[in-house]
């Protein structure tokens, strides 16, 4: 099997734009939850890392918004915002071409997906990146779900989505940790912004924690938004990665920010062989 890893985090700007905004407690358990997962990456010993993000129109715009689209560059620029700002230097991302092109040819046997051969990072990538892979050594493929523009692909959609990425992973020798990124509740870019609604969060991971496919996909959007903000339309994200994975998982880390505007997340899941 070439899923090696599987995982989920938080991508909030905050983290590196203010990190001295936050409880240093808080702050300082969120870097131990980040350096938990990058050491439990690396043990695992991948040649690639295949991250899954939300569009937030650094890519694509209405003109043009596919539902699931995969990057397929043999390196990739990033952060697309001021890095002054959100304080992650620009660099220049390795890629793997080749492997992204198998991974996607194999990916459209059951799930129709769109590609690119240019794809800037924003912070949906480059803030976990960051953290993760910081020496950026470890080549990356991107994907993007459409959280932002709707009509939206539906929740079970984004399971079939990991489903279908497991199924090409399981066909390349290579050995592929997977993360997602975002998710969870949060009002980004309204009055609402800092909101979190912890009990919400905390009844979405447990059934992501327990695969529960009919709950986790079991949501709609209208009260997605209503009860957890735009931004929790993000958990298509999480939600593919559990059914790449297929297995169960365990909570790391959660807890409410409000001054990163959400709930920070770090979870890993068991890989079902």
């Amino acid at each position: 099997m070439s899923l090696v890893y599987a995982g989920v985090c938080c991508h909030a700007p905050g983290i590196t734009n203010r990190p001295a905004a936050a409880n240093p407690h808080d702050y300082q358990a969120l870097m131990r939850a980040f350096a938990g997962m990058r050491k439990a990456i690396e043990t695992t010993g991948p040649d690639a890392l295949f991250i899954i993000s939300a569009e937030h129109f650094a890519n694509f715009f209405a003109n043009n918004m596919p539902a699931y689209a995969i990057g397929m560059s043999d390196h990739y620029a990033g952060p697309i915002e001021d890095p002054g700002w959100l304080g992650v230097p620009r660099t220049r991302v390795p890629g793997n071409a080749a492997l992204s092109r198998r991974v996607i040819e194999l990916t459209m046997r059951d799930a129709d997906v769109a590609y690119a051969e240019e794809w800037k990072f924003d912070h949906g990538i480059m803030v976990p990146l960051h953290h993760l892979t910081p020496a950026y050594d470890l080549p990356v493929i991107p994907a993007n779900i459409n959280c932002q523009s709707p009509p939206f692909s539906p929740l079970r959609r984004a399971y079939a989505f990991g489903r279908a990425l497991r199924r090409a992973f399981d066909e390349v020798p290579e050995r592929i940790a997977l993360i997602s990124t975002g998710g969870t509740s949060h009002w980004p870019c309204t009055p609402d912004s800092g909101k979190i609604n912890a009990a919400w969060d905390e009844q979405f991971l447990a059934h992501w924690a327990a695969n529960d496919i009919d709950e986790m996909t079991g949501y709609a959007d209208e009260t997605i938004v209503q009860d957890a903000g735009g931004g929790a339309l993000e958990i298509r994200t999480s939600i593919a990665v559990a059914g790449a994975a297929g297995g169960r998982g365990e909570i790391d880390f959660y807890k409410p920010i409000p001054e990163f505007a959400c709930g920070c997340l770090i979870a890993s899941m068991s890989v079902e062989r």
